[in-house]
Order: structure tokens, then C-alpha cells, then sequence
């Protein structure tokens, strides 16, 4: 063997070697993929919500610390910061099962312990304001009578609110406490069985296109493909003529969406399939390509063939894009924002990913909130623990985070739905509560 070939080998291997030390397992933008596992039963390791103990909070990262700004929500699931600096919350769960069965009543009682059973009033709640204590100084409804709300637009004086089944929208004029008026529908959405029943929401820089993120009605079409029908996939709404057409698709629930302030590029949080071992199939962000097909159901991070699935799609696993970046096995990364404040400029530009955590892994993954920088409109290193602490010594859940904003003083907002908090991360200063599991 020549000598190039030899150092151009050794140079191969040491960048492996680099990698695999500076990305933990199945994150990164080519994380190792094993075998896929297969069992009789799959693998159910659910934590168990308990509240969190007096005075505690979730740990934050050195030099930061994390205050709740608002408690006693019911079932908080994601935020959006109006321009005024008001904070929307939107206090939901699913709606009910179209279908049951041993497998469906499994997995209720499963979620059930998690907290994901909890009642819901499905609303809109407002926070205004910061009071000396870190808290919300004023809190209101702002609409109520929704149906599982989730993701939120404001875009000029039309409010856009995403229901399980309906886009929606609303009159508003800044400094709205409460809306009373009806909200228009504005398209219908894929709705029933409601296996994902979550619809995220966001509007393009320039305000004339709507895209809503629609998860699968299965885990790998167990049930058939006539069921996913305008499902996994991202929609794109034309808000002058209210068209709506499949943007991207193979996305099996593409929940956080936002767009790169450096790029400009639509990105989104994926929640990858389940039952195929502990560490596959990872969830991941990637940035979202007009027409793109991501693989799911037939295959998984690119090319790589699912078995399970019959009959299989050889011609559209050929054009499966390999995802930007791995968010590791089973984490249900849900929440995705940019950090665009001033306040803490470590992490201008880059992602912050809120993980609400596994069910189906043994030992368990996510229930954190992670950054991952971006350079040039693109992700450039190892994610970073911000905030952790969600699981008690004993494994039970305290909290589990979803989603995630930067408010207008460019503090961090995570949304706790099983703490029913919401939770503001800011740089350390006095005070700092005492954390879960541990001293600061």
C-alpha cells in the first residue's frame, strides 16, 4: 500500500475516532445506526409523573438558572411570543381515540402514568409581563372553545391557530387580553384516529405562506397506507387564496418548526419510528426541502430499508433524504426554536430542541432541553445540555419539556406539560432556586 493511501486512511480513521468522541450516541449529523431489533413485545419503560418537590427546578448549565414564570397551567404543550412580548400558551391533549383495542388500551394506560392522559381545557392562555420574582405579572384566556389547539401564527392582524382537525383564524390588535370573536376556518385538516393528533404551525419570513406539520396514524402504517392519506408530511397554506398542497412528506411527525435566521430555510423536529431497539431509529431536525421525501414509512434516516412494512416503495426509498441532524433514540424531540435574542449571545442562531422523553427505551433518553449551534445555517457541533433534571432519582417525572420560544428580553420559555410550568432559563444571578436531583 502507498504511503498517500496509507495516511489518507489513517486521516479516515481519526476522523471517525474524532467523531464518535464528540457526538454522543445517535446524535450528529452521521450518527451510528445498529441492527434493527426485533421482539415479541415491545420495550415499554414509561416514567411515572409525580409534581415536582417543593422549591425545586430542573438543573440548568453553568451560568445559567431556571425560575418558573407560570404555574399551575393544566397541561401546557407549546408557546409562541407575540411581537408585543406577550406569551401564548396553548393548555391542550389529544382529542379521543377513533379506534381501540389490547394494543390502544396498552398505550393509554402507558401514557396515562407519563401524564399524557391528563384533562386539558384546550385554550389559549395569555402571559404578560415579567414581575421582580421572574413570574408572568398578568395572566388571561385569550380564547377558549378549541378542539386539541397546538401551534400558533400571528401574521399582521390575523391569528392563526392550529386544532387537531382545523387551521383557524382570528381577529387581533395588539395588547389583546382576551378574543371573543369566532375563528374562521381556513382549511380543514387531516384529522381521525389521531395516533399524532399535534399540528404545528408556522408563517413564512415574508408572512404569505402558512406551513402545518401533520404526523402519521401509525408507527410504520400497521394499518395501512389509506389511513395516512395527507399525513406525515409539512402543508403549505397560501394565505391570500387559502390553497393548501403537501410541501414536504416521509416526515413521520414533524412537530417543532421554525425558520433559520441565518438561512432562511424552514426546518423542523422529527419523531422517528419505534420498536426497532433502544437506539434506533433517531429522532432528528433537518432543514425541509420543497417536495423532499424523508422516508417514512419505508425506510428510516435515508435508505435504510424498514422490513416491517408491506408492501414496500422501492422508487420513493430511492429518493429518501438523509435527515441534517440526529437528536438521539426515542427522545421525542418535540419543541424547535432559533435563539434570535441578545440576552445570552453563546447562542445566537442556534437550535434549541425541547425533549420530552422516551417511553420506548430502556435505559431512558431525552426529558431535557438541548442546544445544538449552527454556523453558515447549519448545525457545526455536539449538542449541550441547558436544562436537565426532569427525572427524579428513582426515574419517576417530574416534568416533561415540549415547547420551546425565546421571549422579547431573549430569555429561554420551555413548556413543562407534566409540571403544568412554564419554565424561563436566563444567566444566573441571585436567588437561584435549588434543582431537582441535586444542589447548585
Amino acid at each position: 500500500m502507498k504511503r498517500p493511501l496509507l495516511a489518507a486512511c489513517a486521516a479516515t480513521l481519526a476522523a471517525g475516532l474524532a467523531h464518535a468522541q464528540q457526538y454522543p450516541t445517535g446524535y450528529g449529523p452521521n450518527p451510528a445506526l445498529p441492527k434493527p431489533e426485533k421482539s415479541l413485545l415491545p420495550t415499554v419503560n414509561v416514567a411515572k409523573a409525580v409534581p415536582w418537590p417543593e422549591g425545586t427546578a430542573p438543573v440548568a448549565a453553568a451560568g445559567l438558572r431556571a425560575t418558573p414564570y407560570a404555574t399551575g397551567l393544566q397541561h401546557p404543550r407549546w408557546v409562541y411570543v407575540l411581537p408585543n412580548g406577550d406569551v401564548l400558551v396553548a393548555e391542550t391533549n389529544r382529542p379521543p381515540k377513533e379506534t381501540k383495542g389490547i394494543r390502544e388500551a396498552v398505550m393509554g394506560a402507558a401514557m396515562k402514568r407519563a401524564g399524557a392522559a391528563a384533562p386539558a381545557p384546550h385554550r389559549i392562555t395569555l402571559l404578560r409581563g415579567v414581575d421582580a420574582s421572574g413570574r408572568a405579572a398578568q395572566r388571561s384566556v385569550l380564547i377558549e372553545g378549541l378542539a386539541s389547539p397546538f401551534g400558533m401564527a400571528l401574521v399582521g392582524s390575523d391569528l392563526y391557530v392550529a386544532n387537531a382537525h382545523e387551521l383557524l383564524r382570528f381577529p387581533y390588535k395588539e395588547g389583546d387580553t382576551t378574543i371573543a370573536a369566532k375563528g374562521t376556518r381556513v382549511a380543514a385538516l387531516p384529522a381521525g384516529i389521531n395516533h399524532h393528533w399535534t399540528k404545528s404551525l408556522v408563517a413564512s419570513p415574508d408572512g404569505k405562506k402558512l406551513y402545518v406539520g401533520v404526523g402519521s396514524n401509525s408507527n410504520v402504517a400497521e394499518k395501512g397506507m389509506e389511513i395516512e392519506e395527507g399525513r406525515a408530511a409539512i402543508w403549505e397554506f397560501d394565505r391570500a387564496s387559502g390553497k393548501g398542497r403537501i410541501f414536504a412528506s416521509g416526515l413521520r411527525n414533524p412537530v417543532g418548526m421554525a425558520f433559520n435566521p441565518q438561512s432562511r430555510k424552514l426546518w423542523v423536529a422529527v419523531n422517528e419510528r419505534d420498536e426497532l431497539g433502544n437506539d434506533l431509529v433517531p429522532d432528528y431536525m433537518t432543514s425541509v426541502r420543497d417536495g423532499g421525501f424523508y422516508g417514512w414509512p419505508y425506510s428510516y434516516f435515508g435508505k435504510n430499508v424498514d422490513e416491517r412494512v408491506k408492501p414496500q416503495r422501492p422508487d420513493l426509498v430511492a429518493r429518501a433524504i438523509v435527515p441534517d441532524y440526529a437528536l438521539g433514540s426515542h427522545t421525542a424531540s418535540l419543541g424547535l426554536a432559533f435563539y434570535d435574542g441578545k440576552l445570552m449571545p453563546q447562542f445566537a442562531n442556534g437550535a434549541l430542541v425541547g425533549q420530552h422523553g422516551s417511553w420506548n427505551r430502556d435505559p431512558r433518553s431525552g426529558y431535557k432541553l438541548i442546544f445544538v449551534p449552527f454556523a453558515n445555517g447549519m448545525p457545526s457541533g455536539p449538542p449541550q445540555d441547558l436544562l436537565t433534571g426532569f427525572l427524579s432519582p428513582d426515574g419517576e417525572a417530574y416534568g416533561r419539556p415540549v415547547g420551546v420560544a425565546v421571549d422579547k428580553q431573549g430569555a429561554i420559555l420551555l413548556a413543562d406539560d407534566v409540571g403544568n410550568i412554564i419554565w424561563r432559563l436566563t444567566p444566573a444571578g441571585a436567588n437561584t432556586p435549588t434543582p431537582a436531583g441535586g444542589k447548585q
